[in-house]
């Protein structure tokens, strides 16, 4: 059985101020920093056999601070970043209620329906799955840290629970910055644990 511990990066200077990342390559502020410290420190007695991260340097540097207290690298992979938020990346919800005035009264947007500019939380969940089954693989026992985004960790509890993407939304809400979920896989299905 393979053990996922799922968390989010630490914070950033667009965290703190309320803007929408999405794939938008922000660094961790003063914040960020301490707070992966922390998490690393927090999961420093955990057996981690490897540390994999989005490619972006939000998640990067808060897995870079993991997996030196384990003494391992950091593989990075593209399939983990955030949902591509098009043309929202860099506003704030106001500014995208004043931009966007349709397409944001609908949110939560359905879940086949793209960004204005970007991807849907369909295609999103797919690509994030796809690359978590592939770390599965390549350690199929063992504890491993993913350090990730909010709409992908949404989205990896979605199918774990076999639910859309919509309602896991509304059963977890938000993804606090270095959250962490984990979930077990045994035989190909995952399972939330807490």
């Amino acid at each position: 059985m393979t053990t996922l511990i799922l968390t989010r990066h630490g914070e950033t200077d667009w965290n703190r101020d309320g803007r929408w990342q999405g794939q938008a390559d922000t660094p961790l502020n003063d914040a960020g920093r301490e707070q992966a410290r922390a998490l690393a420190a927090d999961l420093a007695a955990e057996p981690v056999v490897a540390v994999y991260s989005s490619d972006l340097r939000r998640a990067r540097d808060t897995a870079m601070l993991v997996a030196t207290r384990h003494g391992l690298e950091v593989q990075a992979d593209p399939r983990l970043r955030e949902i591509d938020f098009g043309d929202w990346e860099g506003l704030t919800t106001p500014e995208i209620h004043h931009l966007y005035p349709d397409f944001a009264e609908a949110w939560p947007p359905d879940q086949g329906e793209p960004f204005p500019g970007g991807e849907t939380y369909v295609a999103m969940g797919r690509r994030v799955v796809g690359a978590l089954r592939e770390i599965v693989d390549r350690h199929p026992d063992g504890t491993v840290v993913v350090v990730l985004h909010g709409g992908p960790i949404r989205g990896a509890l979605a199918h774990a629970a076999g639910i859309s993407y919509g309602e896991q939304r509304e059963r977890r809400g938000h993804v606090a910055n270095c959250d962490m979920v984990r979930i077990a896989v045994q035989d190909g299905r995952f399972t939330a644990v807490d």
